[in-house]
């Protein structure tokens, strides 16, 4: 055989060969991107029972139940020797005691059928204030004990105030936790409640954290009832979305690409399982709505919440009667144990003057 020929040969062979080789470069690419979009869909869904299945075994509501019940006993057997962590420690305490014992147990049905709790409390004061309500919402994994500081500020004032377990906490029903936009509901519905009760009710909401969410994303709804006179909303985020991605980017060090992955992966677990997507459950779009008074607080050593979110909540709150208080050091939540006096200061005098305190 001559060279030409066997150079010919090697040509074809060669040209065979190359669709062979492109074929199984794209099956491996096919089956890494199947395999890479199972990983991702488990890793989604493992984030999505972690953080918002309240029936998930493991998820992070039932561990910080546990968490909270030993830190509990744990406080209790060391109350008497216990350095105040807080500058509003010694508050906190007698707050507490007053919401263990001055709380009353309240029960509605929301609009999914499910039975929500809450604790009322009359006004703690000389001089009660008629009509006046303080509704206070508690943050994410919490329950409302945790507001029992904030309930007695405004009962001393002289508010009758209710303090609601958000579904899935505490002794409320649920399931999925709604991170504020399904809560929003639920909110406007124990507002009904209390104007069933009193036609004449004036409302101020409070929220920390999704509580805070809860109160923006409420305030926002055509339905709200113009009962409520004005709104506190305490380190809220601006959207789920943005929250998840804050801490994808924060806790977990993802790269951009890779947290909007897994976000969008949960967004659409939660869409199909919970019924609402994480952009559509957004702070931000819901205050182009507001129109009541309305002031945002928010610590600057917040590394939960991103203290950005202050300005962009405010800015997009349509209300002519806004307010922001951006406490110096603050952690997430802490804005009040920070700098107690700054803080009721400018709570006081946004409040007294819309319930004529």
């Amino acid at each position: 055989m001559s060279t030409q020929e066997i150079r010919a040969r090697q040509r074809t062979h060669q040209v065979q060969r190359q669709p062979a080789t492109a074929r199984r470069l794209t099956a491996y690419a096919g089956a890494a991107a199947i395999l890479g979009g199972a990983a991702l869909y488990m890793f989604a869904d493992h984030q999505f029972r972690f953080t918002l299945d309240a029936n998930s075994r493991f998820s992070l509501l039932a561990l910080s139940k546990d968490h909270s019940s030993r830190a509990s006993r744990s406080r209790r057997g060391r109350r008497n020797h216990a350095e105040p962590l807080h500058h509003d420690a010694a508050e906190e305490r007698e707050a507490e005691e007053w919401f263990n014992d001055a709380k009353h147990p309240v029960t509605i049905t929301n609009e999914d059928g499910l039975r929500l709790h809450a604790w009322s409390f009359d006004p703690d004061c000389a001089s009660p204030k008629p009509h006046c309500y303080a509704i206070c919402c508690h943050g994410f994994s919490g329950g409302p004990a945790e507001m029992a500081k904030y309930a007695h500020r405004f009962a001393a004032m002289g508010f009758t105030v209710l303090t609601p377990a958000s579904r899935c906490h505490e002794l409320s029903e649920g399931r999925y936790i709604g991170m504020g936009w399904l809560e929003r509901r639920d909110l406007l519905q124990w507002v009904r409640f209390i104007v069933a009760q009193d036609a004449q009710a004036r409302v101020l909401l409070d929220g920390v954290s999704m509580g805070a969410a809860t109160v923006m994303m409420a305030c926002g709804e055509e339905s709200l009832p113009s009962n409520v006179v004005a709104a506190i909303a305490d380190c809220g985020f601006a959207s789920v979305w943005d929250q998840c991605m804050f801490n994808a980017r924060t806790l977990y060090h993802l790269p951009r690409l890779m947290a909007g992955a897994l976000v969008q992966s949960m967004s659409l677990i939660a869409a199909h399982r919970a019924g609402y997507g994480f952009r559509e459950a957004s702070c931000v779009n819901q205050l182009d709505n507001a129109h009541i008074p309305m002031l945002f607080i928010h610590g600057s050593a917040d590394d939960f919440v991103s203290p950005a979110s202050l300005d962009r909540v405010f800015r997009a709150c349509a209300s002519p009667r806004k307010q922001r208080l951006l406490i110096p050091g603050a952690g997430h939540a802490m804005s009040a144990s920070t700098d107690p006096a700054a803080y009721w200061r400018r709570v006081n005098a946004f409040v007294s003057p819309l319930f004529d305190l």
